[in-house]
């Protein structure tokens, strides 16, 4: 693709890039065939190419960007199956949030959306905040016909029946390993995660110990910064995910560390993308150092010695987050985990395409969302599986609103196998109870 960027806008190494990742699109329209906006509702703008061809004349043309570019480049759900599909390579991530933040920088979006995203903003980031703010959900559920915006009928929906207790495995500390001690390794513990589902980092906890890690949570660790990023917020995501290079580098420099392990995926896909995101500030070195040992659990778990397990007698249904199969490139670790453990794994029709959730998406884009999660659940369920599994909380809490078969983390499902307690999403209220046997 020819662009027109003058030298002096090349001087901006946002835009730099962004002329580097337009320059190698081929106009193909491969992504087309794999982008879920797409296939949904049909618009040549609601696609990778389309999107491209809006953020190149916005750019170029320092143009103010107008309601039509917003709309089309807020119903991208970020999910990168483009780049999966993608012949020439199209590094269309940091093309969209490069476009998310000039957005956010020149748009004037209408009250009600503005103060939306303030509100997720300063909640969804900050575990103790977020559980209050879910607990006002619940007690405001019944009376949701009352909400005049669908988008906070959406939120009351997606709020938890159930809202966990904390878990002091969060606090920052050291677990020991229960075996001579082959790797340290640094625990994400998240945000949002901590609040909607204490499981998932303790059964991590229990696994990697079992495994023979020393794990660690880091003083100071905390939100990604995804959450803010994707909305083009970049000085509150870049601030959240300073703190957490901080707090690893310091364990780096510390005692030292194997790895940083992260169990939502969304995450990972970001921590990873550090050394990008910092390139041009005093952070790099560190940042880069952060990025280059982060690790989704799964990448893990295949260095150790997990043990092979017997015949479980149980179907579970492999959803694949979009940040763990396009963001992250991780296509087979977890199906090979699941299957070791005695697990039989079955893989939806389509199981490139989005559940919807993609963040805060399924609360800013609730129609959209909602016809993807009505296809993912109906072709998880095609599957007729005991369990799903999925490596993302975002995911697990899309999907499971809308069926009755237990969902829960891959990492939960490896525990269990492994000697750790049985799932607790198995006896969740409104699931449809599978014949459990008992694991030895």
């Amino acid at each position: 693709m020819q662009t027109t960027f003058t030298p002096e806008q090349l001087k901006d190494p946002a835009i730099q890039r962004s002329n580097e990742i337009l320059r190698s699109c081929v106009h193909c329209g491969f992504c087309t065939a794999t982008c879920p906006t797409y296939q949904v509702l049909g618009d040549e703008l609601d696609s990778p190419r389309g999107r491209i061809y809006l953020i190149k004349d916005m750019l170029e043309n320092n143009r103010v960007p107008d309601e039509k570019v917003v709309k089309h480049v807020d119903r991208c759900l970020s999910c990168l199956a483009c780049m999966s599909t993608c012949p020439s390579g199209v590094h269309y991530m940091h093309l969209v949030d490069h476009a998310r933040e000039y957005i956010e920088d020149n748009y004037k979006r209408p009250l009600s959306d503005r103060v939306l995203r303030r509100v997720l903003a300063q909640i969804l980031p900050y575990p103790t905040r977020f559980r209050l703010a879910l607990l006002g959900a619940k007690i405001g559920r019944p009376f949701k016909f009352l909400m005049p915006d669908a988008r906070l009928r959406a939120m009351l929906d997606m709020a938890p029946k159930h809202i966990p207790p904390v878990s002091r495995n969060d606090d920052p500390q050291s677990f020991a390993p229960v075996v001579p001690r082959k790797k340290r390794v640094a625990l994400m513990t998240g945000c949002a995660q901590k609040a909607l589902n204490t499981d998932i980092n303790d059964a991590t906890i229990r696994l990697l110990t079992r495994l023979g890690c020393e794990v660690v949570v880091a003083e100071g660790a905390g939100c990604c910064g995804a959450l803010t990023h994707h909305m083009g917020k970049t000085a509150e995501s870049h601030k959240t995910a300073a703190k957490n290079i901080h707090a690893w580098v310091a364990e780096m420099d510390g005692k030292g560390l194997d790895a940083i392990v992260i169990n939502t995926s969304g995450c990972g896909t970001t921590v990873k993308d550090y050394g990008h995101m910092f390139r041009n500030d005093l952070l790099a070195e560190d940042a880069a150092r952060v990025s280059g040992i982060a690790m989704d659990i799964s990448e893990l778990l295949m260095q150790l010695d997990m043990p092979e397990g017997d015949d479980k007698g149980l179907i579970v249904a492999y959803h694949a987050a979009c940040s763990l199969q396009h963001g992250q490139q991780i296509k087979t670790h977890p199906k090979t985990l699941l299957k070791r453990a005695g697990f039989k794994v079955v893989e939806p029709a389509d199981s490139h395409l989005c559940c919807g959730s993609a963040g805060t998406y399924n609360l800013m884009q609730p129609e959209i969302s909602g016809k993807l999660k009505a296809r993912k659940v109906r072709t998880l369920e095609a599957k007729k599986p005991d369990l799903i599994a999925a490596g993302n909380i975002g995911c697990m809490m899309q999907i499971g609103s809308g069926t009755e078969v237990p969902i829960m983390h891959t990492v939960e499902l490896l525990d269990w196998a492994t000697g750790g307690p049985q799932p607790p999403a198995l006896n969740a209220p409104g699931k449809r109870v599978p014949e459990v046997p008992i694991l030895r």
